[in-house]
């Protein structure tokens, strides 16, 4: 089994974050992690990305959607909503909206912002709205794990954050990555148990 770990990322803190959740998928026995970006837009209609990016991890195809049995989504805040190319890619969904491909599949999300409260609820929130009209389960972070309530950067019940600093100058601390390995884990936890117990 399978969760795709889908995200967009513009200084590597969000693709940080992407593979602290693809070593809590790891950790639970029978799942694999599948990680993958979107291009970036560009505001220049005639400029074109390369099938395969020049660095990191591939870029999302259909099938990735079609073969998953889970989806963690990850963005940058952008004035509290995710970043434009991941929602472009999400617009693109249609047909597995029309088709119910992604119905029933359990999904989480990731985000990183350079101020501490710079709109990660609201960019987490914002995520997770196609997400439900595609008839995906929601699922967060309990209070039960205790690093949610001791964290002094990211963390929220909504999903696996990250504080870079105005300069991006923080890289994660133990509790950030602790989260996301936690987030990941239960996501693939969730999807396993959906599979046996359809």
């Amino acid at each position: 089994m399978e969760i795709l770990i889908l995200y967009y990322s513009r200084t590597g803190a969000v693709q940080s974050l992407a593979q602290h959740l693809g070593r809590g998928v790891s950790s639970i026995e029978g799942m694999t992690p599948r990680i993958r970006t979107v291009p970036p837009v560009s505001s220049v209609t005639e400029a074109t990305e390369n099938q395969i990016p020049e660095t990191g991890f591939p870029y999302v195809c259909e099938t990735d959607l079609t073969e998953c049995d889970g989806i963690a989504l990850g963005s940058p805040t952008r004035f509290g909503h995710m970043a434009a190319p991941l929602k472009y890619f999400l617009e693109q969904t249609t047909s597995q909206w029309l088709s119910g491909t992604m119905s029933g599949k359990p999904a989480c999300v990731f985000t990183s912002s350079s101020s501490l409260h710079g709109g990660q609820e609201s960019t987490l929130l914002s995520m997770m709205l196609p997400l439900l009209h595609h008839g995906m389960l929601i699922v967060g972070l309990p209070y039960t794990e205790q690093e949610l309530s001791d964290t002094k950067t990211g963390g929220s019940p909504y999903g696996a954050t990250h504080f870079t600093g105005p300069q991006n100058q923080s890289r994660l601390d133990n509790t950030e990555k602790q989260l996301a390995q936690k987030l990941g884990a239960r996501l693939a936890l969730t999807a396993k148990r959906l599979r046996s117990n359809p």
